[in-house]
């Protein structure tokens, strides 16, 4: 029998109580329907509002649809959804049924899901109306699959959604799970490989949900959450499911790309008081200029930003404009929430803040020593949310999990404060002169000029053969590019860093290649 978990804020880090028998999607649900807050609203979405009690019900319907379908527990359900109610609806079901969800990116290549599916051997996938006909053909050749699920409008002949749920019993008791079971999994993004299969646990929810949702941002149930990040991105699915739903708060889903329309749009029908998003869209938001401080952002109370490290510039016009903060921090999918942060009342610009309570990290040079304060190294974390593994994926799993630790991949220097500053991804870093050089730095550096609306730079060899900054410059609208203005900007640069640091060569581009997570494909641009 699965019980609730045992949670402790009062102290820090908080403490978790996890019993032997637990299952997260029932915690998650049981907990605010026992809390009283069953005629709360959990979601609301393009069609409409959803209570905690409406929400739960929804769940069981769907776990109890997917067992009848016959699946099985611990197999595979991918979900290739717009966020809406269906996504939770199928994704906590699943979960309290014992099989393991499977969010991808609804923008997804029909090759990359073919790829999900036959790594992971799903036997069933819900997937939203608009996005099936691209992936059809793709679907006919997995011999696993033996179930589409349609969210929206299914055709005849179509297993939809909404009449599996409408035919299926309202109450259904959680699996026999334990905290250390296989809860969910979330592939990687892909930008420069194949996506792998991340494999979460039951316990990992909870503790991203109570480390930092409530002893970092003090979430609480009056609260509104919009995310701009989407459910199948790990720092969505906790901006919108875990994090809202363990203190009984209410999320905005937006279905569609986060554009500034749809975000004034979200914003003046929602008010949420928390917002989270990417640089990159709030760099958007600032140059568009239509989201002003009035009555849609007067419940704003607080701003999240992950994805990328947050240039200082951007953090402090939104600051001026709208008397908020943003809390810049540094998650990732094998972590599967924010582990190291600014906090309210405790932003330094600039710097990704302080570790999240209850994680470590450490900063290891190339010799795997620890490196001296000021000096950049190799970020390592640990914490009780990591991942247990790559699916399919021995080779790579070794080299990422390591005994208690996670190696992420960024490069980062810690001040004699505790404070991190990011210097950039380890395959992204530039060496010139042999001395390292942090491409954020440099575009940070090219973001606080008053032409600029988004920067990438990447390294380029000079005549000579040797690694030297190019920057790929997007102005902002109504600047033409010149070369005078190219100049411009390189002695700016110059004028505000090391001279070696300065981009030798500026390329105005319209735009700048990213993952759908708004993550710069720098590896694009090098050439």
């Amino acid at each position: 029998m699965n019980e609730l978990a045992q949670v402790d804020t009062s102290v820090s880090p908080p403490r978790i109580a996890l019993p032997k028998a637990f299952n997260a999607a029932a915690d998650l649900l049981e907990r605010n329907l026992l809390e009283g807050r069953g005629a709360n609203l959990a979601y609301a979405d393009a069609q409409g509002r959803y209570t905690y009690a409406a929400l739960a019900e929804r769940v069981n319907r769907a776990g109890n649809a997917l067992l009848a379908l016959g699946l099985k527990p611990e197999q595979r359900l991918v979900l290739c959804l717009a966020d809406g109610i269906d996504f939770p609806t199928l994704f906590l079901g699943a979960m309290k049924a014992g099989l393991v969800p499977v969010p991808v990116n609804a923008a997804m290549t029909p090759a990359d899901l073919g790829h999900v599916l036959a790594d992971s051997r799903a036997p069933a996938l819900a997937i939203s109306d608009a996005f099936l006909p691209s992936m059809a053909d793709t679907l006919r050749q997995r011999p696993h699959l033996r179930h589409v699920l349609v969210s929206g409008a299914a055709k005849p002949g179509e297993e939809g959604v909404s009449g599996l749920l409408a035919g299926a019993a309202d109450r259904l008791p959680p699996a026999d799970t334990t905290a250390d079971d296989a809860a969910f999994w979330l592939y990687s993004s892909g930008s420069t490989g194949q996506p792998k299969g991340v494999v979460h646990r039951h316990a990992d929810m909870l503790h991203t949900a109570v480390l930092y949702g409530q002893a970092v941002l003090g979430l609480r149930a009056d609260d509104v959450v919009f995310s701009a990040a989407k459910l199948f991105f790990a720092y969505g699915l906790g901006n919108s499911l875990s994090l809202p739903l363990s203190v009984g708060a209410s999320a905005a889903l937006l279905p569609e790309r986060p554009t500034p329309d749809g975000i004034v749009r979200m914003f003046e029908t929602h008010r949420p008081s928390v917002f989270c998003a990417v640089p990159t869209l709030y760099a958007s938001l600032l140059a568009d200029g239509r989201l002003q401080p009035g009555p849609a952002t007067a419940r704003l109370r607080l701003c999240v930003s992950a994805g990328e490290a947050l240039p200082e510039e951007i953090g402090r016009r939104w600051q001026a404009r709208f008397g908020v903060d943003i809390l810049d921090g540094l998650g990732s999918t094998e972590l599967l929430h924010i582990f190291l942060t600014n906090r309210p009342g405790d932003v330094r610009y600039g710097t990704s803040g302080r570790p999240v309570a209850g994680y470590r990290l450490k900063l290891l040079g190339e010799d795997s020593q620890p490196v001296p304060a000021g000096e950049i190294g190799d970020l390592w974390v640990s914490g009780p949310s990591s991942a247990t593994c790559y699916w399919n994926n021995r080779e790579k799993s070794q080299d990422t999990f390591v005994g208690a630790w996670t190696r992420t991949g960024d490069k980062y220097r810690q001040d004699g404060q505790g404070y991190y500053t990011y210097a950039g991804r380890s395959d992204d870093m530039l060496k010139v002169g042999g001395i390292w050089v942090s491409p954020f730095e440099v575009e940070s550096t090219l973001l606080a000029h008053d032409k600029v609306l988004e920067a990438a730079v990447v390294g380029h060899a000079d005549e000579a053969r040797l690694i030297k900054p190019k920057a790929f410059v997007v102005l902002r609208p109504g600047v033409q590019p010149t070369a005078t203005l190219a100049d411009e900007l390189k002695g700016f640069v110059k004028g505000r860093l090391a001279p070696y640091k300065y981009p030798r060569w500026v390329e105005f581009v319209g735009d700048l290649p990213k993952t759908a997570t708004g993550k710069i494909q720098r590896y694009k641009l090098r050439g």
